[in-house]
C-alpha cells in the first residue's frame, strides 16, 4: 500500500523522487540498489550536476566513505552511458 501511494502520488515529480531515493538508499548502505536507482534517476532526467550535488549531501550526512563509494559507482555508470 505504501509503495502504491509513493508511486501514484504526483506531488513529487520523478526527478525529485529519484534524488530522494538515491540519498535514502545511500544512507542505508545498499550500494547494489543504489546503482540500479542511479540508472533509473538518469532515465528520469536527473542531470550529472544534480547527481553530484546529491552525492555531496550523502557525504556530509552519511559520511565521506559512503560518498566516495557513491562517486565511484556514479563515475562507472556515467562513463558507461557516455555522460562523462
Amino acid at each position: 500500500m505504501v509503495l502504491g501511494l509513493w508511486l501514484g502520488d504526483d506531488t513529487l515529480d520523478a526527478k525529485t523522487r529519484s534524488l530522494m531515493n538515491l540519498t535514502m538508499i545511500a544512507a542505508l548502505g545498499k550500494m547494489h540498489e543504489w546503482e540500479l536507482h542511479l540508472r533509473g534517476a538518469i532515465n528520469n532526467g536527473v542531470s550529472v550536476a544534480e547527481i553530484r550535488a546529491s552525492i555531496h549531501a550523502i557525504s556530509i550526512y552519511c559520511g565521506v566513505p559512503q560518498g566516495v563509494e557513491c562517486f565511484r559507482i556514479a563515475r562507472q555508470v556515467l562513463e558507461e552511458q557516455g555522460l562523462l
